[in-house]
């Protein structure tokens, strides 16, 4: 079984270590990893069963640390809007990633998906931990796991240390793709996409 807990040293003892960890979010669980340790992404994706063609989004402290993942160092005006306007909160930019980040995520290597998640413990292994890759808790195809209790029974010592913080029932974040000429959303969540239209149309 994993380790529930209910402070963060012993997240960020694990995430130094490349194993997974359960963390709870303002949408639901999340399962993350520090995508720079060796051996961590995999650990990830045995866990859920996923295939690793499905890519890891990153969870952000603030607007300062997205920015040192993206192309060019700075987020596109769009992009920008759309963070003052949400973040923290449910919504996931698909964003041109920074030649040479070295993050394992998945996917094409070209393009990375970032949030700033409204949840202050979520926030604050972000700051200590440094940008933390990211997939919902659960197996794969299944439904979101809502507790501690439920990630602890369903994946056992896949995921080492499980941080309570109590009950997750939200509705999972918007996903919007800015990586084209128009925006395109990948998944609409917590944020309905005629919102996200409104405050592009004004950038």
């Amino acid at each position: 079984m994993s380790r529930v807990c209910r402070g963060t040293a012993e997240a960020l003892v694990a995430l130094a270590e490349g194993q997974v960890v359960g963390i709870p979010t303002d949408t639901v669980y999340g399962l993350v990893i520090d995508p720079t340790r060796e051996g961590a992404f995999a650990a990830l994706y045995r866990a859920k069963g996923r295939p690793d063609s499905v890519p890891l989004q990153v969870l952000v402290a603030d607007l300062e640390q997205a920015e040192g993942l993206v192309a060019g160092g700075v987020l596109p005006r769009s992009a920008k809007r759309l963070a003052e306007r949400h973040w923290p909160g449910g919504l996931t930019m698909v964003l041109p990633r920074a030649p040479g980040l070295g993050f394992e995520l998945g996917g094409d290597g070209y393009s990375i998906g970032l949030r700033c998640p409204a949840h202050p413990l979520a926030r604050g292994l972000c700051s200590e931990a440094g940008p933390l890759g990211a997939s919902s808790a659960n197996l794969h195809h299944q439904r979101p796991l809502l507790t501690a209790a439920e990630i602890s029974e369903a994946f056992g010592e896949s995921v080492p240390v499980v941080v309570d913080g109590g009950a997750c029932g939200g509705t999972a974040s918007t996903v919007v793709d800015l990586t084209g000429d128009e925006p395109r959303c990948l998944r609409e969540g917590s944020i309905p996409w005629s919102v996200i239209l409104e405050v592009l149309a004004g950038s």
